[in-house]
């Protein structure tokens, strides 16, 4: 890094508000949203018998250490016979946040917040999304509440979904509970502090390994990747980390998969149409399959998630060191999930990945648009209203989410990229270790091991396929436009 130092985080953040523009995204609230919200003078009350109090359990959030955006809080309760019941409150955003609002209007077209390296662009305005309808440390919020009781061994035994007024009792990072959990370090003090606390997160921890492990058994695929993280100093980029998965991931990520695949059954039950998200089959399976012949493993020639599951964990066992380059190939030659909308009862593709048929978004209302959407739909059938959305516009809606996905995953990525291409801008001509993640006529791609840094492969690309492994040299950055340019080296 040297022709931006001390200006990485300006230069980074308007990379991302062009970024923004050019991919169709709004930047920025209309003054019709900001008239809106200023005239909410408060969190959402308690406005009728249907709503619960739960405030006097032991609620915890569990998120990123600079998350403030608080959608869901969790709590445990042992039951005779080795049971464990847990509860999810989620954000009743919805209750704040009306359909076809100004607010709701600019939320629909970006469909969810934009977390880029230099800053973020929130689906919701900050006194929202971090305040009003976020479930902060030590305040009163309305709340959809996903119940869940469990056997012994993990499997769910009944659910149900309701609305509570919850209080969240201690916020949490993953970075301080997972060293606690993996055994590493003493009790953190914000868990030490809450009577009870550490127990319940015993628990929920014991649970959500149980679930994950008879996940795995029905085929639901147990990846590891390394993200990269950038560092800031001030607003000087001083380098990266890769990200690791954790046990306190764990417990958010295990419990919310269940929670998602009870709210697209509870309106499957109440009759009402609902927006999936979906996984379809790898449609190249066959490179996937070539992938384990590699490694000396043999898959079915069809998609089989258990048999990909048995491989990836054999793998992991093997070669440990390896599997997150074994699992980005994987992840890319399945390919990416999108949104459906459907009727009870529609033949409705399923998640590849989580070996689930039902599941929908329903846990990120304060951050993701089709959450918003399946909470409104929640509290209706809850309620015994009338469905707010008909299923041609849940057909619709669905198109348009998955294609801004689609655009918010590439300014990220852009602005990720230049971000990069400012680490490795003093490092023209040196030689790294790649693997191919991208094979395609608009271009082929790789990343590489030591820093986790993707680029495009712009000679000595012929031939090569996902998964394989190379070495180029680095020939040009180019910051403002998220270039990194690499080529094959014998």
């Amino acid at each position: 890094m040297t022709s931006h130092d001390g200006q990485h985080r300006v230069i980074l953040q308007q990379i991302a508000q062009r970024a923004m523009i050019e991919r169709g995204l709004l930047p920025a609230f209309s003054a019709q949203a900001l008239a809106e919200l200023n005239a909410i003078t408060g969190p959402a009350k308690m406005n009728g018998k249907l709503v619960r109090d739960l405030r006097h359990l032991l609620w915890c959030s569990i998120d990123n250490d600079d998350s403030r955006d608080l959608d869901q809080l969790t709590v445990a309760e042992a039951l005779p016979d080795g049971a464990t019941k847990v509860l999810v409150a989620i954000a009743d955003v919805d209750s704040l946040v009306k359909k076809q609002s100004a607010l709701d209007d600019h939320a629909r077209e970006n469909t969810m917040s934009v977390y880029t390296v230099a800053m973020t662009f929130p689906m919701l305005p900050e006194r929202l999304s971090t305040d009003l309808t976020s479930l902060n440390h030590e305040t009163d919020r309305l709340s959809i509440i996903v119940e869940m009781v469990f056997t012994e061994d993990g499997s769910l035994k009944n659910s149900d979904v309701y609305q509570a007024l919850v209080r969240n009792q201690a916020k949490l990072a993953y970075s301080r509970v997972a060293p606690w959990l993996e055994g590493d370090e003493p009790v953190p003090p914000e868990i030490a502090d809450v009577p009870g606390m550490a127990q319940n997160l015993l628990l929920q921890d014991r649970l959500a390994q149980k679930i994950k492990t008879l996940r795995r058994q029905h085929g639901a695929l147990g990846f590891e990747t390394k993200e990269a993280q950038l560092i800031f100093e001030g607003d000087k980029l001083k380098g990266l980390d890769a990200e690791r998965p954790n046990r306190a991931k764990d417990i958010v990520e295990d419990i919310m998969i269940t929670a998602n695949g009870i709210a697209a059954r509870y309106l499957s039950k109440k009759m009402f149409p609902s927006l999936r998200r979906v996984v379809r089959e790898p449609k190249r399976w066959d490179r996937i399959v070539e992938l384990a012949a590699e490694r000396g493993a043999q898959l079915p020639p069809e998609p089989d998630s258990a048999a990909l599951e048995k491989f990836l964990a054999s793998q992991k066992a093997k070669d440990p060191a390896h599997f997150p380059d074994l699992s980005l190939s994987v992840i890319k030659l399945i390919g990416p999930g999108e949104y459906v909308a459907g009727e009870p009862g529609d033949g409705f593709a399923g998640h590849f990945g989580l070996a689930v048929k039902d599941y929908t978004h329903s846990t990120a209302p304060n951050r993701r648009y089709p959450d918003l959407i399946t909470q409104r739909l929640l509290k209706a059938a809850i309620a015994g209203e009338s469905c707010p959305y008909q299923t041609d516009e849940l057909t619709e809606l669905a198109k348009h989410c998955t294609k801004i996905e689609d655009a918010v995953k590439k300014v990220e990525r852009q602005v990720k990229k230049s971000a990069a291409a400012m680490v490795l801008e003093s490092r023209i001509g040196d030689q790294f270790d790649a693997i191919v993640t991208g094979a395609a006529e608009k271009g082929t791609w790789v990343r590489l091991l030591h820093p986790p840094i993707e680029g495009r492969l712009e000679s000595g690309f012929e031939g090569v396929d996902v998964g394989q492994s190379l070495r180029v040299e680095l020939v040009s950055t180019d910051v403002e436009r998220g270039f990194i340019d690499f080529k094959r080296v014998s």
